[in-house]
């Protein structure tokens, strides 16, 4: 449980999802959703309807919503004749702010995380603050969980401004900011203490979060160039065909190009994900490409979540959320990654 919580409202799920439906005029609500295919993924919230939220993690990550694929930064005529062609005009910003219910610790923290590279990005930040997250902790994990692993754990409420904790004959709503307080302020619930709250938590919840890691002081203290010279990198790039489908999928990878397109008589200018897997990445204007090879790509992902992010910036980039190993079509797992890196012998000199 979070010590920073505000108020714990016991109500029942019935109450909840007419707090939702109220509000689905005045703000953009989106929730976990089975789509044409099947398959969980994030989708505008209906009256009527519940979310899916028995079914593991969505598809697809937060990540988009902070940090859209798109993203138009300006916009511009391409008409000579035209007053103001070619200058960059910055387009409408969506007034209506967004709320994702059903959001699972992982893809909260990610958010979190984020922050950290993005501090001073002026668009991650506007989205940010239209944005509230309502989580939802977890109960069970799946097999490609690996949360605890990372500094986090499956009831974790960093990133979150509301957490609905799920039990047997309802919920419990639990106020960790002053949007959550504002969104949830006419709910029907009944007030919960601290201590009542801490007696249903470990009734329903149990020991999960019991054995939570956090290799990142580890791998820090990991020398540099032993990581970067390790022998079982050809073996993992070996198996790696470079789709980039875990760069896309991975709440936590956040490189982007910039580029300008024309579509008749107007332009657009674009943020949009790049991946570090794929050979263009680094290629430079001379044609030269430093990290032209297969095995230096691979190698750069995997140093760049374990070892480069938390040497500058403290935790791992990677918050164990499992879709990279779920959806990697020659069954690549991270987790194996990081055990290898962590028997790299030595020690960071303090000189």
């Amino acid at each position: 449980m979070d010590p920073d919580a505000r108020k714990l409202l016991k109500t029942d799920w019935s109450h909840l999802l007419s707090i939702l439906e109220e509000r689905t005029d005045e703000m953009l609500i989106l929730a976990p959703s089975l789509n044409e295919k099947g398959l969980v993924d994030w989708a505008r919230f209906r009256a009527g309807e519940r979310p899916v939220l028995e079914r593991g993690l969505p598809l697809n990550s937060v990540k988009r919503f902070c940090f859209p694929q798109p993203e138009e930064l300006f916009l511009f005529s391409c008409r000579p004749a035209e007053p103001g062609a070619f200058r960059l005009q910055e387009p409408a910003r969506l007034e209506k702010n967004t709320v994702l219910f059903g959001v699972r610790p992982c893809d909260a923290r990610s958010i979190e995380l984020n922050r950290l590279p993005y501090e001073h990005d002026p668009y991650f930040n506007s989205r940010l603050e239209s944005l509230m997250v309502i989580g939802i902790p977890c109960r069970e994990t799946c097999s490609t969980c690996f949360c605890t692993w990372t500094g986090g754990g499956p009831q974790g409420t960093d990133g979150m401004d509301a957490a609905v904790w799920e039990y047997d004959e309802g919920v419990v709503v639990q106020l960790l900011s002053e949007k959550g307080e504002k969104f949830f302020s006419s709910l029907s619930a009944t007030l919960l203490s601290r201590e009542e709250f801490e007696s249903l938590f470990a009734s329903s919840f149990g020991n999960l979060s019991e054995d939570v890691q956090n290799p990142a002081d580890l791998m820090k203290q990991k020398p540099l160039l032993s990581c970067y010279d390790a022998p079982f990198w050809q073996r993992v790039a070996d198996s790696c065909i470079n789709c980039g489908v875990c760069t896309f999928l991975c709440p936590t990878c956040y490189c982007f190009d910039i580029q300008d397109e024309r579509l008749g008589g107007q332009g657009r200018r674009i943020r949009y994900w790049d991946s570090c897997m794929f050979p263009l990445f680094t290629q430079h204007a001379s044609g030269h490409n430093p990290r032209g090879r297969k095995v230096q790509r691979v190698r750069n992902r995997f140093m760049h979540k374990l070892k480069y992010f938390p040497d500058r910036f403290g935790p791992l980039s990677c918050v164990g959320c499992g879709r990279c190993i779920r959806e990697c079509p020659v069954n690549i797992d991270i987790r194996e990654v990081l055990r290898d890196l962590l028997q790299v012998p030595g020690e960071e000199s303090d000189s």
